[in-house]
């Protein structure tokens, strides 16, 4: 999950590229591979398709390219399979002019007979923001994270000038525009192949049988046990080092943790805080640290009769212990959260008046908003641990202890015993990971009127005033006009608390220290193109 309740797309068997269930062989795979594990496994292998999880924060980067990529260090887009671009003074046209042989994937579904061109970034952009594209409605029609951020309504067309030259018109200049078309869900698909299965009528296979032009393609995919990638050997960038990558999704048996102290993966990713110490005294393991960009939080449903009141949603942000939950599920590698972005932000504006620990206060403000005697709530929360989030129900417990003393009642529901309460959840505990290193990334997904409308801001929460500051801020070229309009939007969020900040944590990785040449940002994954095994 990031903002949102994780949905699953559902795909018939005949959609899936599905293997025999045949079991990981580890020792196989490390004398050409490795094995990644820690994540939950695909709903598509379309990362337009959804807003987090592994086919967007890994899978992506190893199947497909973007026009751009992000600087993991400065966070400013550059070139990727765009070589170079233009704006115009307007701030309304950009032009990008494409490398040139760029190969898509060879599999055993498609055969390419041509490299990219500006047709493919045509197509991979219209599928997203026009309802009458034959690919729009495949898999749902639904573009969460495009939706998120209005793409669909800030792209008035994409055009091809020539093979290598393609023109996006916007209806609006967007100082964001460049970042998010750099994130992981902004990939190039090939037309050739969406006009052979639009001939054999196969169109849900563009999704399920991806074609990119990756360091990697999907080679095998058993649900519930893994998915494999095989090196593409025509990748642009060089042919990478390793010839195969396994996902191990499976959840039977062992732990992650010890899947990987007992070789049977190489790398895992997200481990919980309190295995930290467990890792780094193995000496044949090699642990990465990174700041991430990224916050733990609590949405709140505004619609809920007692949540609409402003004071109670302020007593629910009072009664937290942050500090508590740092120590007791970070131990000591997160931050407390003081607003929605976190202080590597350009347009951090932390509150510690506001967002911070009073349970005196938070139970005078129960007792001015009505609610004396108490009050009884609903919380979903998640299993998987995440960067943001290490151990999710120990967290909840520490939230439900926390409201038991200013006499709300608690009640935790987590993701796999939903069924049945799903219209009885009053707050839900999840996060974020950004895309971008922009405010915006952070602030209209997850609070914006249109991200309500759509049905992906789960505060069900609207303030025109909110929104016409991030709208204004994506115009404005001042960089200090810009930041101070972001902060006033988050002194909004800090008056009203239509999601309650929790905590940041860090980005975690942990691999067998035989294996070298894995890039860290603080988005999501990188291409395994440079990893190999150096003994």
């Amino acid at each position: 999950m990031k903002a949102f309740i994780q949905l699953t797309i559902s795909f018939f068997a005949a959609g899936f590229l599905v293997g025999c269930g045949e079991e990981i062989s580890h020792e196989k795979a490390r004398q050409t591979g490795f094995v990644f594990c820690g994540q939950a496994g695909p709903s598509t292998f379309n990362p337009q398709l959804v807003d987090s999880g592994i086919t967007s924060e890994t899978l992506s980067s190893q199947l497909f390219d973007t026009l751009l990529t992000l600087d993991s260090t400065t966070y400013q887009p550059q070139p990727s399979i765009a070589e170079s671009w233009e704006v115009n003074d307007s701030g309304t046209e950009y032009i990008f002019k494409l490398k040139q042989n760029v190969s898509f994937q060879t599999t055993p579904w498609f055969t390419p007979s041509r490299p990219l061109n500006a047709q493919d970034v045509v197509f991979s952009f219209r599928r997203i923001v026009d309802p009458s594209h034959p690919f729009h409605m495949v898999g749902g029609g639904r573009y969460p994270w495009f939706s998120g951020i209005d793409f669909q309504n800030l792209i008035a067309d994409v055009i091809a000038l020539d093979d290598e030259t393609v023109k996006f018109v916007l209806n609006k200049p967007h100082n964001s525009f460049l970042s998010n078309i750099a994130t992981s869900h902004a990939v190039i698909h090939s037309k050739e192949y969406a006009n052979q299965l639009l001939l054999s009528d196969e169109l849900q296979r563009i999704d399920s049988h991806p074609v990119g032009t990756g360091p990697f393609y999907l080679d095998d995919y058993q649900v519930n046990d893994l998915v494999r990638l095989k090196r593409h050997d025509h990748y642009w960038a060089g042919a990478a080092i390793m010839r195969q990558v396994v996902f191990d999704i499976s959840h039977r048996g062992t732990g992650t943790l010890a899947k990987l102290l007992r070789n049977e993966c190489d790398v895992l990713t997200s481990p919980r805080s309190s295995q930290i110490p467990t890792i780094e005294a193995h000496e044949e393991l090699t642990l990465t640290v990174k700041p991430a960009m990224n916050i733990s939080y609590i949405a709140v449903d505004t619609e809920h009769p007692a949540l609409s009141d402003v004071r109670v949603r302020r007593a629910l942000n009072h009664a937290i212990n942050r500090k508590n939950i740092l120590d007791s599920v970070y131990y000591g590698t997160g931050s407390n959260a003081y607003s929605v972005l976190p202080e590597n932000s350009w347009a951090y504006n932390g509150d510690t008046v506001q967002v911070r620990y009073d349970r005196n206060y938070a139970i005078a403000l129960l007792r001015e908003a009505g609610f004396a005697d108490g009050l009884t709530l609903n919380m979903l929360v998640p299993l998987e641990p995440r960067s943001y989030n290490p151990s999710p129900l120990k967290t909840a417990e520490l939230i439900q202890a926390n409201l038991a003393e200013i006499g709300i009642t608690l009640n935790l529901l987590t993701d796999d015993r939903l069924s049945g309460h799903e219209h009885e959840i009053d707050l839900y505990l999840t996060g974020w990971i950004a895309d971008t290193g922009e405010p915006d990334n952070f602030l209209r997904p997850l609070l914006s009127c249109d991200s309500e409308r759509v049905g992906l801001n789960m505060s069900s929460w609207c303030d025109p005033d909110f929104d016409f500051l991030l709208d204004l801020a994506l115009e404005v070229e001042t960089p200090r006009y810009r930041i101070n309009l972001y902060k006033q939007a988050q002194n909004i969020l800090n008056s009203e608390f239509p999601v309650i900040p929790l905590n940041h944590g860090m980005q975690f990785q942990a691999h067998d220290s035989s294996l070298e040449g894995f890039k860290m940002s603080p988005f999501n994954a990188q291409p395994f193109d440079n990893v190999e095994r150096v003994r």
